[in-house]
């Protein structure tokens, strides 16, 4: 067992030292080693192909011809034959955006077409433009449950026709409206097949209803404001079994038949008024439906849809699909039993409202004003038919918003005739390359206008060279394009220059016991190299350098590997161009690393003593003025510990003395104090190359106040141990007088009455003996 661990610890020291002979692939080294230009292309956005027909030597492969341009032009390619095709963006068509909706073309969304040609994996931005003009078209479609609770609703939308237009009518002058109703399927457990009560699907019998029904279409789209009012006026109401109610059929086929609703290029607006929740798929297999919704119109000549007994409920998703599709904008209007249940379907479904709606259907047209005006007012950019391998992101710039760019094409608060800005940006998949054009469109929901984009992948490369059966490639063996030969079948090498069956021999490609040195395989007797190796034997490997924070010679910027060494740049030096020979972070006001050191490599190496980044702090280094307060007083006062060999250790200091009648308190300005021996020493320094002068005060003897100190000590303590004992005496003193004088008070507020007072009466009783009583 420990023969074991002592190979797995051996393995764990070896194998890094192996795998780094071998060499660690760089990760700035993104192009692969390809042998053609449009797999390079392909390989990464910043790869390039070097098509110079004497670029590749001595053993070099032609997959090295794949690099980024840094790279390239550092080994010798010229800009002229560095092939690295570009995104394109190109607007075709730009109509100016239109103010109002007077004229009969309206342009609200601009451009109007946008081409890109795109390389694998770059990214391009161009910018979409969105004006509300004031007057555009509106048609609403009025779609009502007319299940019995609703019965006092219908009877107040019959004369909401001229409401609904005159609301509409302030917002632009082409309002149409049509009209529709819904009850349920036709089929249990929804409505009672009961013929009398298919018929008279009343509670009571003696009210009249019409047949249950699941939709019915009943005027198409019109301006005729007496017609809508005949057409719902005659309307009756109806019934059905259950609570929830079969909308989301009357919803997708009033989404779906356009010609008999009669939608035009507009904002449409469809109104769903109900009363109560709604059926969706998978209800349907109650009564045994089980075929899905297939999303077609159904309607018969009468307007009616006449296979809701054969399909189930859409589900919701699909129901948000043909409403998207349709570019109709639905407001739910609904009571407030139902509310949360279609709030939540709202945030299911783009740009849909929801609104409260009374018992009697009262408040209908406020709440259409209201929807209207919030839906309007949300612009939301959405892409249609994106092509697979296609991405798309959004940066919506808002007016009046306090961020600078949304990250999605919506914004709200948007008034007419307001610009509002999105930058929208494709990329395409890496190997998604694909020929001819591939295209989807732009839309704002609600809005008929569309974007046409089209886009165009960038997979190869336009060299100017292509020749075919160019002699560079051995005539009729191969064609030349880009910088390199495309060989015939049969033929291989770098000038197609090698029948098939010698192209494995290793003859001509052996310098030792390994051909190509194991780098490379043997093409046609000469070296194809691998990837950063060359040389006629493969002998020069140049990603095999020491590495500066994991990139080969610190990276292109700092050097380059050629054959084992980094080569440097002017600016950098060392075996991995690790060191900076600039100086800029050493440079302080003192100078140099502050004087107390020299620059290497960009970095202070300060000497002994200094320390921080720029040599400027040095913690056990003495001040002039403890340098030389040792020298100052043995030659000034012959004392301290230097006294007897002063001149030995102090003969470069020439001491002065100054009188203190021409003293005048210079101490203020860079004078030194220091304790000496027996006194304070007051002296200014002054260093002159070797020399150092010094400027000496008369003799201060330092006065030893340590008895004041003790006596004053002992006497602050007596004095206020006897202040706190007067003050305690005081204290005691004068609540005790409060007592007395509370005392004394209360005793002369007594009064005392014997006869009164119980302790003093008499316990003796007097008894009279009758014997003794006179006659």
């Amino acid at each position: 067992m420990v023969a074991v661990v002592y190979i797995w610890i051996l393995g764990l020291l070896i194998y890094p030292l192996s795998y780094g002979n071998k060499g660690i692939e760089d990760p700035t080294d993104i192009c692969k080693h390809t042998l053609s230009c449009s797999e390079c292309i392909k390989s990464h956005p910043s790869c390039v192909w070097c098509s110079a027909q004497s670029f590749t030597q001595g053993g070099e492969s032609e997959g090295s011809r794949c690099a980024t341009r840094l790279e390239l032009i550092q080994r010798g390619c010229d800009e002229d034959h560095l092939m690295d095709p570009k995104s394109v963006v190109q607007i075709l068509k730009d109509v100016p955006l239109s103010d109002n909706a007077d004229k009969d073309m309206v342009t609200q969304l601009a451009p109007q077409k946008v081409y890109l040609k795109l390389r694998l994996g770059e990214k391009r931005t161009f910018q979409v433009r969105f004006k509300r003009a004031e007057g555009y078209p509106i048609d609403l479609y009025y779609l009502m449950d007319l299940s019995y609770s609703m019965k006092d609703d219908l009877e107040n939308v019959k004369k909401l026709g001229s409401d609904i237009q005159e609301v509409l009518h302030n917002v632009t002058k082409s309002v149409r409206i049509g009209f529709g109703s819904f009850v349920d399927k036709t089929v249990l457990p929804f409505a009672n097949t009961l013929e009398w009560q298919m018929q008279n699907p009343c509670p009571s019998r003696t009210e009249r209803c019409q047949p249950t029904f699941s939709y019915r279409h009943v005027l198409s789209l019109t301006s005729n404001l007496t017609l809508f009012q005949q057409r719902v006026s005659a309307e009756n109401i109806s019934g059905n079994l259950d609570t929830p109610e079969g909308g989301f059929d009357a919803i997708l086929q009033a989404a779906v038949c356009t010609d008999h609703i009669g939608w035009r290029n507009v904002t449409r607006l469809l109104v769903f008024a109900s009363d109560d929740v709604f059926h969706m798929a998978g209800d349907g297999k109650l009564a045994g439906i089980y075929i899905p919704s297939d999303g077609h119109c159904h309607l018969n000549e009468r307007g009616e849809y006449h296979n809701s007994n054969m399909f189930d409920y859409p589900s919701v998703g699909h129901l948000s699909q043909i409403l998207t599709a349709a570019n109709i904008q639905p407001i739910f209007a609904v009571t407030s039993n139902a509310l949360p249940t279609y709030q939540g379907l709202s945030e299911l479904i783009p740009k849909s409202a929801v609104g409260e709606l009374t018992e009697d259907s009262s408040n209908v047209v406020n709440l259409i004003s209201q929807a209207y005006n919030n839906l309007s007012s949300t612009v939301n950019l959405e892409h249609v038919n994106l092509p697979k391998g296609i991405h798309i992101s959004y940066d919506s710039h808002c007016p009046d918003s306090t961020k600078e760019g949304q990250p999605n094409g919506q914004c709200s608060g948007v008034k007419i005739n307001q610009m509002v800005d999105f930058n929208v940006t494709l990329w395409m998949d890496e190997k998604m390359c694909q020929d001819g054009l591939q295209s989807f469109k732009l839309r704002v929901l609600g809005f008929n206008e569309e974007i046409n984009v089209d886009v165009e992948s960038v997979c190869h490369c336009n060299c100017e060279d292509e020749e075919a059966f160019s002699s560079y490639c051995s005539g009729t063996a191969g064609n030349y394009s880009c910088g390199i030969c495309s060989c015939m079948d049969g033929y291989k090498g770098k000038h197609c220059e090698c029948h098939q069956n010698k192209y494995d021999s290793n003859e001509g490609c052996m310098n030792g016991t390994v051909a190509c040195n194991g780098r490379g395989k043997c093409e046609c007797g000469r070296c194809a190299c691998n990837k950063h190796v060359h040389g006629l034997f493969c002998e020069c490997d140049d990603a095999s350098c020491e590495r500066y924070e994991g990139q080969l010679c610190g990276g292109l910027s700092r050097g380059v590997c050629k054959c084992g060494t980094c080569e440097c740049t002017s600016n950098y030096s060392g075996s991995a161009c690790s060191c900076s020979l600039d100086t800029s972070a050493c440079i302080t006001p003192e100078g140099i690393c502050s004087g107390h050191g020299r620059c290497e490599c960009n970095k202070c190496v300060c000497d002994q003593g200094y320390l921080n980044k720029l040599c400027s702090e040095c913690p056990g280094c003495q001040t002039p003025c403890q340098k030389y307060s040792t020298c100052t007083e043995c030659q000034a006062f012959s004392t301290g510990f230097l006294k007897d060999n002063c001149s030995l250790s102090c003969g470069h200091v020439i001491v002065t003395m100054l009188k203190a009648s021409d003293w005048g308190g210079k101490e203020k300005e860079g004078w030194c104090q220091e304790k000496g021996e027996d006194s304070l020493l007051t002296f200014h320094v002054t260093e002159d190359g070797e020399l150092v002068h010094i400027l000496v005060k008369e003799k201060q003897e330092i006065q030893d106040h340590t008895q004041q100190l003790i006596l004053g000590l002992v006497l602050g303590i007596v004095f206020i141990g006897l202040l706190v004992i007067v003050l305690y005496r005081v204290t005691v003193e004068m609540f005790d007088r409060q007592e007395y004088s509370r005392f004394m008070k209360a005793r002369s507020q007594e009064q005392w009455n014997d006869a009164q007072n119980p302790l003093y009466k008499s316990a003796t009783t007097t008894v009279i003996n009758p014997n003794f009583l006179q006659e």
